[in-house]
């Protein structure tokens, strides 16, 4: 009897000390065990210290974390891990106040196949939806992701360097706006050149010959940066429309747009991706109706 009593003991200790290393425990949910998976894929050990900085305060949002943002939406298929860490890294650079989560998702974009120039590149167009403040703090935040994953011996993929291929910025940028949306080029004049003629300009020049021209990130990665930026911020509805639908037209598919906004509940909240699904509705909406 000394001996059941005994190895119930120690069956009852060790079960506890192995509750206590881990965020889990074996009664958890099918959604929480695919959730923790899947955290794993994208964000290992980095993923791992948010769950378990939780479990003291709250471990009840670590558990939503892990069985619906990763169980729920990491796990859906539509759009690839690496589509989905680069839209969450857009997203978190132009919100500019989560900066613990944008190092985990750096972290996490170049465990899913990002390059570091990819990266760069990404924090670099948010310098057009966001502004320079918020691409600066990105990027040093890439720096020190970086830094940390060499300590570790992680070497990442450097990819592919930047060019721009133009000396005229102003006709490069016309020609690069007008490969997503042929009749944008005529509206931003019609609209501007009135009030703010330069507005129109440094929009080409700028926005479409500095920094969509450049070569090392595709216009897919592109579009969906800009698309999940927009629906995080949340104030540009015309202009969320319009990318939206550029997406479309160089190949983006309505179910791959669908994913961005289910995302950006994550990280911006259901009320951005409610209006986000709004505007891509509108979008397909007014493409049948042109047809």
């Amino acid at each position: 009897m000394r001996i059941i009593i005994l190895i119930l003991m120690l069956s009852c200790c060790n079960l506890t000390s192995w509750a206590q290393n881990k965020p889990t425990d074996i009664m958890e949910s099918e959604r929480f065990k695919k959730g923790w998976q899947k955290l794993m894929e994208v964000d290992g050990a980095l993923g791992e210290k948010v769950i378990n900085g939780l479990k003291d305060v709250s471990p009840d949002l670590g558990k939503y974390i892990i069985e619906y943002s990763f169980g729920d939406i990491y796990s859906r298929e539509a759009l690839g891990l690496k589509s989905k860490e680069i839209a969450v890294v857009a997203a978190l650079t132009a919100m500019g106040n989560a900066a613990p989560q944008l190092q985990v998702h750096l972290n996490g974009a170049l465990n899913t196949g990002s390059s570091i120039n990819e990266l760069k590149e990404v924090i670099l167009q948010m310098s057009v939806y966001s502004g320079f403040p918020s691409c600066i703090n990105a990027m040093n935040m890439l720096k020190e992701v970086l830094a940390e994953r060499r300590t570790q011996g992680v070497i990442d993929s450097i990819g592919e360097t930047a060019t721009n291929i133009s000396s005229d910025r102003l006709e490069l940028g016309k020609k690069v706006l007008s490969s997503i949306d042929n009749s944008i080029v005529d509206k931003l004049k019609n609209a501007y050149d009135d009030i703010s003629p330069e507005l129109t300009q440094f929009v080409m020049e700028y926005a479409y010959a500095d920094i969509f021209s450049r070569k090392n990130l595709d216009r897919k990665f592109r579009q969906i940066a800009t698309i999940a930026a927009l629906t995080a911020l949340g104030n540009a509805a015309s202009q969320l429309k319009f990318h939206i639908n550029a997406g479309l037209n160089i190949g983006l598919t309505v179910e791959e747009v669908k994913e961005i906004m289910l995302l950006m509940t994550v990280y911006a909240g259901f009320p951005a991706a409610i209006n986000g699904t709004n505007s891509l509705k509108e979008v397909v909406e007014e493409r049948v109706a042109n047809k």
